[in-house]
């Protein structure tokens, strides 16, 4: 069995005993990913916001400063992703489903002593559930509960930061960086849900009047965005400008939990 390398963080590499001693529960937040499994284009594969959680969380938590703590809670790495129904190697849960997983971590980890739980999320179609769910942590146990607050990528031309919201420039290149051999950008497209210069004000994303969409409705081959523009440079300086977002973002958890 390996375990990820924020070993002594995660909560199902210690035993009972362990958890039980642990010091700072009243303060240190239990950090728990919600991921997807899901298509992500031909050249990606359908692991891309599962593995993604995990990656920012190795990077994330190898950066918190002196005296930041935290532990981390087994992932939830299927989602919310009805709107990618119809290609294979998407998996769906319920947004019932999605949240009894999330109070249940909730419920437990309070029951273990914890008193703050912080959600690194990584897919967007589950922030519909994760939002008021975390306030129904809040009001049901009295635990603090945040989102991790995610840092735009810098740099991206006007289109691609409006429209490139999947399997695009910002994802291939975050995969080329963490995962190069499960990228295949021999297969990697370009194709938008909509363009900038589009005079509808009726879009799928980013619009003033939205409508609901499945990927089918708006792209071909599952990618909205610019991948074959995607580097593994690009994806290193994302990646970094990123982890440190959430680490002091953790960090600032733990200080206002203390004071």
């Amino acid at each position: 069995m390996n375990f990820p390398s924020y070993r002594s963080r995660y909560l199902p590499a210690m035993t009972s005993g362990q958890i039980s001693r642990l010091p700072d529960k009243g303060w240190a937040p239990v950090i728990l990913a919600t991921g997807a499994i899901e298509q992500h284009g031909p050249h990606l594969p359908v692991a891309v916001d599962a593995a993604m959680g995990q990656a920012w969380l190795s990077l994330a938590l190898s950066r918190l400063p002196q005296g930041a703590s935290c532990y981390v809670a087994p992932p939830i790495t299927i989602g919310k992703s009805n709107e990618h129904t119809g290609f294979p190697g998407t998996l769906i849960l319920s947004r019932d489903t999605l949240r009894s997983q999330i109070l249940t971590v909730a419920r437990q980890v309070h029951a273990w002593g914890f008193r703050s739980l912080a959600v690194i999320n990584t897919h967007g179609g589950n922030i519909p559930v994760v939002i008021p769910t975390l306030r129904e942590i809040r009001t049901l146990f009295g635990m603090r509960a945040a989102l991790l607050p995610s840092l735009p990528p810098s740099g991206l031309s006007d289109q691609e930061s409006r429209f490139g919201i999947h399997a695009g420039e910002v994802e291939t290149s975050w995969m080329l960086a963490v995962a190069r051999a499960h990228v295949d950008l021999s297969k990697a497209v370009c194709e938008y849900p909509a363009r900038v210069e589009d005079p509808s004000e009726v879009k799928p994303v980013n619009a003033a009047a939205l409508v609901a969409w499945t990927s089918r409705d708006v792209s071909v081959s599952g990618t909205m965005g610019d991948a074959p523009s995607a580097t593994a440079e690009k994806g290193e300086r994302w990646l970094v400008a990123g982890a440190e977002a959430y680490a002091a973002a953790i960090a600032e958890i733990c200080r206002s939990g203390r004071a």
